[in-house]
């Protein structure tokens, strides 16, 4: 997976709150493999007409918003399902990062292990954030995650935490048979002491 140190993007808002793993990540497509489709499956039913065709009126489908690299979402975004596929969904839509005052646990979980950063903040710092992205279109915030600091449109900061090992791993682009594979000396030393035992 790809590093995230720190990343200034477009943010979209979505002010749903309680949205699931089903309708980040329909289980109709679950099956299907992991490549350049993903993309329309994220929150497939809201985007697309059941002809296919994208709905105007939904926030996401709308420029600048198609381009969002950040996601500013309602309290409880990620519940339901231990569906990974919602983590790969957002990704291959281009999302790097979900802002919201809460997460689904299996889905934070998730994300941190894929290369999504979840960042909670207070909801009414969220509820300010999703405001003031959807006043002004094309607005940017930014988040570092070496320092935790997400900085605002007005130039406030808000500081956020990420559990240590998920961070360290973030912050090497490692999941966890990377990190694995980062001990594959010492691996090969032990299975050589063991097989010599």
């Amino acid at each position: 997976m790809d590093a995230f140190t720190q990343l200034t993007a477009i943010a979209a808002p979505l002010d749903l709150a309680n949205v699931d793993t089903d309708q980040i990540m329909p289980a109709r497509f679950m099956r299907r493999p992991r490549d350049e489709r993903y993309a329309t499956y994220g929150f497939h039913d809201q985007r697309f007409t059941a002809e296919g065709a994208k709905r105007p009126d939904f926030i996401l489908n709308q420029p600048p918003y198609d381009t969002a690299a950040i996601l500013v979402a309602g309290r409880n975004f990620g519940v339901g399902s231990s569906r990974e596929a919602a983590v790969y969904a957002l990704l291959a839509m281009g999302y790097r990062c979900v802002v919201a005052a809460s997460f689904g646990d299996i889905f934070f979980s998730n994300a941190l292990k894929n290369g999504l950063l979840p960042v909670r903040l207070p909801e009414s710092t969220v509820n300010e954030l999703r405001a003031a992205v959807a006043a002004a279109p094309g607005t940017t915030l930014s988040v570092d995650l070496r320092t935790q600091i997400l900085t605002a449109p007005d130039g406030s900061t808000h500081e956020f935490v990420v559990p240590g090992f998920a961070r360290d791993c973030l912050l090497r682009g490692l999941d966890e048979i990377g990190l694995t594979l980062t001990l594959e000396p010492e691996i090969a030393a032990f299975e050589q002491r063991r097989a010599a035992g």
